[in-house]
């Protein structure tokens, strides 16, 4: 227990530290952001071969898999601040009504102060850093904690970012969930959470008791809703890009990932089949010895994958795959045709390599399928009908609409990254992250010059009659009524 004491006391002084840190002004400046960001992009550069060994120990990543999800996606994310920094920094006027006479406005972006990162075990570099970019790129003191069930991913990160970035600023706090609780009862300016809608209502709980703004990244289960494309090459385009949003990212481990597939039952058979053939030309006969696909992330969310499975209903739908080793913490990547919409694995975000496919009498009725369940991350319609298009973005509702891909969206700096509802709250990436981490402060500047008298008592019906005229910015009437020639109406008096 003291020792424990010791530990708190320890952090808590770092805390306040950092909080110093950010009181003095440095993490303000423009050079420090830039400094910051540049640190950044040396880290990844510098150590991408220890990045390729901790995503291979953790999660078994192939380098490939690595460089695309992680490194590479976090060095566009970084240049992209860079370039766009000082224009984000900058004060955008606001425009004021002609009424507002020599008077200015401007909305001046400002870091929020010490903010929490707390990020996932799926993408464990990915999750860490691009929020932290978003964060640093604002001005602020960062904490993060990375994942402890990534465990030499979060050690990686612990150990360089202090070397590469103003350790008296940005810490890295490893632990357990103990660990993480401590931490959210602390007060921050602002807590970014990527995880588990369960683990978010603890987040949102715990931010409650400083008021303390949080955004969420959860996720959920998201449709890919496959049309009866008509040309074979389309096709062939759709179901690639379905199976490899599926099973090459993290093994399914992934929450914008699909979760599952949507189309009409006249189809189902022909997909099934194109699936099993470009599954074989993109994995192999043996998936596993392809070094492809990813391993589950520990033996827990291996039998949780696992039971899903096991349920008979659910078993008896197994159309291709459905092999497991347990001791090597391998799913081959299984495709399950209508199991049943009660069993777990049409309640619960699957995150694994389990692909079910629902077949409906026409593909309209996706719309009303999707809307009957928890609002998801992102919905992947593949269609070329423009009437099914504009019914899928007018008519459901998730955090985003990709139409003929998956997963790209993440990568679009120019487009918001999150969810709504139970997929979670706020969004990132490119100035979107900048925003998420900064606080949007509204300056006016007005003259002693001029001043409206109407606004001071004692009232009258004139005054009223002012008031009403410039709340409509009805200019032509205010300078009737103060000349004296437009009619003053009187006040309705009240018992």
């Amino acid at each position: 227990m003291e020792l424990e004491n010791e530990v708190v006391e320890e952090m808590e002084r770092e805390l306040e530290e950092m909080r110093e840190c950010y009181r003095s002004g440095r993490t303000r400046e423009a050079s420090w952001r830039k400094s910051q960001l540049n640190g950044l992009l040396k880290l990844l550069r510098e150590r991408e071969e220890e990045i390729f060994r901790a995503l291979h120990q953790d999660l078994g990543k192939h380098p490939v898999e690595a460089y695309r999800d992680e490194i590479g996606s976090l060095i566009k994310s970084v240049n992209y601040a860079l370039d766009g920094l000082l224009r984000w920094m900058s004060g955008s006027k606001a425009k004021l009504p002609r009424i507002a006479l020599l008077s200015t406005a401007e909305i001046v972006p400002e870091p929020l102060g010490l903010v929490l990162i707390i990020s996932s075990w799926n993408f464990p570099i990915g999750l860490s850093l691009e929020p932290l970019i978003g964060a640093l790129a604002a001005g602020n003191a960062v904490v993060l904690k990375p994942s402890e069930l990534a465990p030499e991913c979060s050690s990686l990160l612990a150990n360089a970012i202090p070397r590469y970035l103003d350790f008296k600023a940005v810490k890295v706090i490893q632990g357990g969930p103990g660990t993480g609780e401590r931490l959210l009862h602390w007060k921050w300016d602002k807590i970014f959470f990527t995880g588990s809608a369960r683990i978010g209502r603890r987040v949102l709980a715990a931010a409650a008791e400083h008021l303390t703004p949080v955004t969420l990244e959860l996720g959920g289960k998201c449709p890919a809703v496959m049309d009866t494309l008509s040309s074979s090459f389309d096709r062939k385009v759709a179901v690639q890009r379905v199976l490899g949003a599926k099973f090459t990212f993290s093994a399914g481990q992934v929450c914008v990932g699909v979760d599952y597939v949507l189309v009409e039952k006249k189809f189902s058979s022909a997909l099934v089949e194109l699936m099993k053939v470009e599954m074989k030309k993109m994995l192999g006969e043996n998936p596993r010895e392809s070094r492809s696909v990813a391993r589950i992330v520990n033996k827990h969310h291996f039998l949780r994958l696992q039971s899903l499975l096991l349920d008979p209903l659910v078993k008896s739908s197994i159309v291709y795959g459905g092999l497991m080793d347990e001791e090597n913490l391998f799913i081959e990547p299984t495709i399950l045709m209508d199991p049943p919409l009660q069993a777990a694995i049409m309640t619960d975000e699957i995150f694994g390599p389990l692909l079910p496919i629902v077949t409906l009498n026409k593909i309209e009725d996706s719309i009303e399928f999707i809307n009957s369940r928890p609002k998801p991350l992102a919905i992947y319609v593949f269609t070329k009908d423009e009437s099914l298009g504009r019914s899928m973005v007018s008519k459901t509702s998730s955090g985003s609409v990709v139409f003929n891909d998956t997963v790209i969206q993440y990568l679009a700096d120019a487009l918001p990254f999150g969810g709504i509802g139970e997929s979670g709250m706020g969004k990132y990436h490119g100035k979107f992250s900048f925003d998420t981490f900064s606080h949007h402060k509204a300056v006016l500047r007005r003259s002693f010059l001029i001043d409206f008298w109407f606004r001071f008592p004692p009232w009258n019906d004139h005054k009223l009659q002012l008031f009403r005229l410039s709340y409509c910015y009805d200019y032509l009437g205010i300078v009737l009524t103060v000349l004296g020639l437009k009619r003053t109406n009187g006040v309705s008096k009240r018992d």
